[in-house]
């Protein structure tokens, strides 16, 4: 990060699935630039342990459990949110979950599962923090952390990817209707970033001779190598800062080339 870079002074910034990963790295990098920021997840332990780490940082943070799959859950993270701070100015919808599974070895309620975190708890959120935006007459930002499976075919991840397809598009609408009350809508595609979520049966996948084979040797990753979360992190601050003031539904790839190649 740029020393000194103060954008989010006196902002406050909601982030789902903020205690691990991508979401604690928006975090860390929304606070350091001056941002209050309410991280919310379902598990308490680890979420209070991420707002402690930042605090313990000298900076401002606040976990509230929640479960973006559930309305009423949202609304009450909002409100406790402007409760505390005031306002809501950024919201990261982050929260996602994946398990690989065939299509046809996926259930009902596995399949149901995805889209309920990732698109109706985007849905959720959007809603109700734009809502808040808007009776404050603030001109906010929502960033969406997408995928660029959104738009590929990968096995054994059919909910995920349809899931990130929708949120893509909801990026796009959304962007479209909110902007008439100032709020800009973004999202980013990532790819390969270590996280907890890369790991697959106690595995990281970039530890994988495919990863190695494919990805690495091939190229088929320009820049060789898998990303990190402060990277993610870096383009989400973008998108939500007046840097990307002319942004507006655009969904851009943070993978390191992967999205070039064939």
């Amino acid at each position: 990060m740029e020393s000194g870079l103060k954008r989010f002074e006196g902002k406050t910034a909601v982030i789902t699935g903020g205690a691990t990963g991508v979401g604690f790295a928006t975090a860390v990098r929304l606070a350091e630039e001056g941002a209050r920021v309410v991280i919310t997840g379902r598990r308490v332990d680890v979420g209070r342990q991420a707002a402690e780490s930042i605090r313990a940082a000298g900076m401002t943070a606040e976990f509230v459990p929640a479960d973006v799959a559930d309305a009423e859950q949202v609304c009450s993270l909002m409100d406790q949110a402007v409760e505390r701070f005031g306002s809501i100015d950024i919201l990261v919808n982050n929260a996602a979950i994946f398990a690989p599974g065939r299509f046809m070895d996926t259930d009902w309620t596995e399949w149901r599962r995805v889209f309920d975190v990732i698109v109706n708890g985007a849905y959720f959120c959007t809603k109700e923090a734009a809502g808040r935006m808007i009776a404050q007459g603030i001109q906010g930002s929502i960033v969406n952390v997408s995928s660029i499976n959104s738009t590929r075919a990968l096995e054994e991840s059919s909910h995920y990817n349809a899931a990130k397809g929708a949120l893509d598009q909801l990026t796009r609408n959304t962007a479209m209707e909110l902007m008439e009350h100032g709020i800009r809508v973004n999202g980013v595609a990532l790819g390969f970033i270590e996280t907890p979520m890369s790991v697959v049966d106690g595995v990281k996948e970039h530890e994988t001779n495919w990863f190695r084979d494919i990805y690495v040797g091939r190229k088929k990753i320009p820049q060789q190598r898998q990303g990190q979360p402060e990277e993610a992190a870096g383009a989400i601050a973008f998108l939500a800062s007046l840097d990307a003031s002319y942004m507006c539904g655009a969904v851009i790839p943070v993978d390191g080339g992967l999205s070039i190649t064939f």
